[in-house]
């Protein structure tokens, strides 16, 4: 194992999109990590099927180059607020930060939310100010809002004198100076062996490894992912695991080291690396692995409050069944109780109603991926409508708030004021982003933006561009009015057909094409008008002997709102559910049956009381 002043750990941090993953690739590719020849995917760090559809990092991965003799061990954090229970874990592995900025952009809400997080571990930062290709790059400004942000935050004067590196991570150059010649990415590995300290620590002292993140293998076992604080480990060595519940004993079957994309086997670990370890049965993120002659257990890691819930339940539908393979409570139950050993921001509660669980997270993008990721694992459930989490200070009831920012085209600025004035948004600035175009910032309430990143993609016809990022918990901004627009409820169980679906066109826009089933309570449309609306779209056309012009005329549907798991979350309202399948996902109203669902809402009338008579 090489000498620990040969060792340096740096975490990547970056706004969404600002070309973090990317630049990772490039350097694993210069560094010769991969040998001549070898077929390696774009993005290759992105290596799950969500984070190549949705193109975002969700979960923290390490790897390493080795450039010059040094081993640069490289963690890959997640850009987006919704994920940092992630990044808060992963950055006590590090000694350092390098920071992605966009030079067109500059920092980012997101970016501000990570930097804050590594500042508060006094580690030190290093600029990279990536796509400096790009036509609109503007690279002072990037620098100048940089120091600006480092300010804000509260830097150390050693943090804000930072050093600063130029790249194109698409185009696989980097420089320290704008004037000077655009080759390779040398630069940036110099300067990263330069500017990050070593991985000092004592490698006589006991064993010390607090678990940063974890994985599976069907043929290992868990993983404990970490960086060994002090001491070593090698193969066969008995030790403890302890600090999230009660301490017990293991014995290392496999030390692995990280290199490029892949793990290999090694004989020993010393302080200062980042490593995995295979052997126990049990394992909880936060936990510490350390000697069994002298423990030393690491305080547990704290991670923010979740500011967002929802209720996860079985599905009580006709067609439960159908499609999933895993539908039933204990079956939902052991899913979530698993997936909180490694999603540390991630909260679970049983209710007092059986079947039915309370799920808070960070987010609805937090929230969204963990049922996505089940439902392709075959669960089949429903979800309630995302709420926000209040707290209670005295007699004030306090709520979440969020800094919300807006890039958009000047021509569709004023629906979006307009819009976010409803729900209660205060502007913050205003300024030019680009030539016709504009960005405006906000703090609004975290449930203002339920539901409308939809609408919002409606209003600048696809081309704004909205971030936000949790700020702080604020008084309660008073009432706000949900969604706008009734719906249409499916009458009873059958298949849509064309002639039924025609003659409801007028009445909204339809969800469901031809030839899908429905069933009494399910949501089929979206109607033009406030009040909910109860229709049949398996209705027949009545055949007869009569033959006129007009009997068999062509009949032209227009294109179903096809819903996504975003927008249907950001669609539904609270008396409504999302029903999750492997193979579909419906909306429908909480109570299916429409006599009862009438009773509920009906508002009970007080009883008339006899009026004495006269005597």
């Amino acid at each position: 194992m090489a000498d620990t002043n040969q060792i340096r750990n740096l975490a990547i941090i970056a706004h969404v999109d600002h070309g973090k993953t990317t630049l990772v690739d490039g350097l694993l590719k210069h560094a010769g990590t991969f040998r001549t020849g070898e077929v390696v995917a774009e993005r290759a760090m992105d290596s799950g099927d969500l984070e190549r559809e949705r193109g975002i990092t969700i979960l923290a991965k390490c790897t390493s180059v080795t450039w010059k003799g040094v081993r640069i061990n490289l963690v890959d954090t997640p850009g987006h607020a919704d994920f940092g229970g992630e990044v808060e874990r992963v950055l006590g592995m590090v000694d350092a930060v390098l920071l992605l900025v966009d030079a067109a952009e500059g920092p980012m809400p997101q970016t501000r939310f990570v930097t804050s997080k590594a500042f508060e571990l006094g580690l030190p930062a290093i600029v990279c100010v990536n796509k400096i290709d790009r036509t609109e790059a503007d690279p002072d400004g990037a620098i100048d809002g940089v120091f600006d942000l480092f300010g804000s935050l509260g830097a150390t004067d050693e943090q804000l004198d930072f050093p600063v590196i130029y790249a194109s991570a698409r185009e696989g150059y980097a420089i320290r100076d704008l004037a000077d010649e655009r080759s390779d990415l040398s630069p940036l590995l110099d300067m990263l062996i330069d500017t990050v300290p070593p991985a000092l620590a004592d490698v006589d002292a006991p064993l010390c490894m607090q678990v940063a993140t974890l994985a599976y293998d069907d043929y290992l076992g868990y993983m404990a992912i970490g960086r060994v604080r002090n001491g070593r480990c090698k193969v066969g060595d008995r030790v403890l695991i302890g600090g999230v519940e009660e301490s017990r004993e293991f014995r290392v079957q496999k030390v692995l080291g990280f290199q490029g994309l892949k793990r290999f086997e090694l004989a020993e670990a010393v302080a200062g690396n980042i490593i995995a370890l295979t052997g126990m049965n049990e394992l909880r993120v936060g936990e510490t692995i350390t000697s069994i002659a002298n423990p030393q257990l690491l305080p547990p890691l704290t991670v923010d409050a979740p500011t967002m819930s929802m209720d996860f339940r079985t599905n009580d539908g006709p067609f439960v069944g159908r499609d999933g393979k895993y539908v039933t409570s204990r079956n939902i139950r052991d899913r979530l109780m698993r997936e909180i050993r490694s999603n540390v921001a991630l909260r679970v509660e049983e209710t007092d109603t059986a079947g039915i669980f309370r799920v808070s997270g960070r987010g609805e993008l937090h929230l969204s991926v963990l049922i996505e990721t089940m439902r392709r694992e075959g669960f089949e459930l429903c979800v309630s409508q995302p709420r926000v989490i209040f707290k209670q200070e005295g007699d004030a009831t306090l709520e979440p708030y969020e800094d919300l920012v807006i890039d958009l085209d000047e021509n569709y600025g004023g629906p979006v004021i307009e819009e976010i004035g409803r729900r209660l948004g205060r502007m913050t600035e205003m300024r030019p982003s680009g030539p016709g175009r504009q960005r405006l910032e906000y703090r609004i309430p975290s449930r203002g933006l339920i539901g409308y990143r939809s609408q919002f993609l409606t209003d600048t016809r696809g081309t704004g561009i909205m971030y936000s990022r949790f700020a702080e918990y604020g008084p309660y901004a008073g009432e706000m009015r949900s969604r706008r627009t009734g719906v249409l409820i499916a009458l009873d169980v059958g298949k849509s057909n064309a002639y039924a679906l025609f003659t409801l066109q007028d009445r909204g826009r339809m969800m469901i094409g031809t030839q899908e089933d429905v069933y009494g309570g399910m949501i089929v449309g979206e109607n033009s008008r406030e009040a909910d609306l109860i229709v049949n779209p398996c209705k027949a056309k009545k055949l007869t002997n009569i033959r006129t012009v007009n009997a068999d005329e062509k009949l032209i549907l227009s294109p179903p709102r096809e819903m996504s798991l975003e927008a249907a979350l950001e669609f539904i309202n609270a008396d409504e559910l999302v029903e999750i399948t492997p193979q579909v996902i419906r909306i429908r109203k909480l109570v299916l049956d429409h006599n009862e669902r009438k009773r509920i809402e009906k508002p009970s009338k007080p009883k008339k009381t006899k009026k004495p008579k006269k005597v």
